[in-house]
């Protein structure tokens, strides 16, 4: 059995992520809304993963006992300065989502709840790619956006990308 503290951090974490599904699905809306498809798609794709990240929360919780209470969401943001200040905003959340999960994984460690730490080792992991993934993406974009071509190509490279649900959490 997880303890409240531990379910309360857990349920917190599901509404962030719940946020950050539609704040992607924001980002998306914008990037539709200039006809930048590709680039639309891959914060499409985004959102689908932070939902599932959710859903991955959510069954652990149901699993181990905890409480689980659906928290408000907040409404994201929909207006964006440029298409920079979209994939700075995407890092700057990222490594929000990452501190609010080392902060659950510090908290079962004290408690010695070693199941819910394992369990938030895909998590840790799925972090660092997420966080890898949006600088590399900030650096592309600030290459790219003042050069019409060069951001069809990348709005093409980001048209490539399709959600596969990972079902090994």
């Amino acid at each position: 059995m997880v303890s409240e503290k531990i379910a309360k951090l857990i349920n917190e974490q599901i509404s962030h992520e719940q946020y950050a599904a539609q704040y992607y699905l924001s980002m998306s809306a914008w990037f539709s809304g200039k006809d930048l498809d590709g680039i639309a798609n891959y914060f499409r794709v985004q959102s689908k993963e932070e939902l599932m990240h959710a859903d991955k929360m959510f069954d652990y919780l149901n699993d181990v006992g905890g409480e689980i209470i659906i928290g408000e969401i907040p409404k994201p943001p929909h207006e964006f300065e440029s298409a920079t200040d979209i994939f700075e905003k995407a890092l700057a959340h990222e490594k929000v989502v990452t501190k609010s999960i080392f902060n659950i994984v510090k908290n079962a460690n004290e408690e010695g709840d070693f199941a819910t730490t394992s369990f938030l080792q895909w998590f840790i992991n799925e972090q660092v790619e997420e966080e890898a993934s949006a600088s590399q993406y900030v650096t592309k974009i600030k290459m790219v956006c003042d050069n019409p071509s060069a951001l069809y190509l990348f709005d093409q490279e980001l048209s490539q990308r399709v959600f596969t649900p990972d079902t090994t959490a």
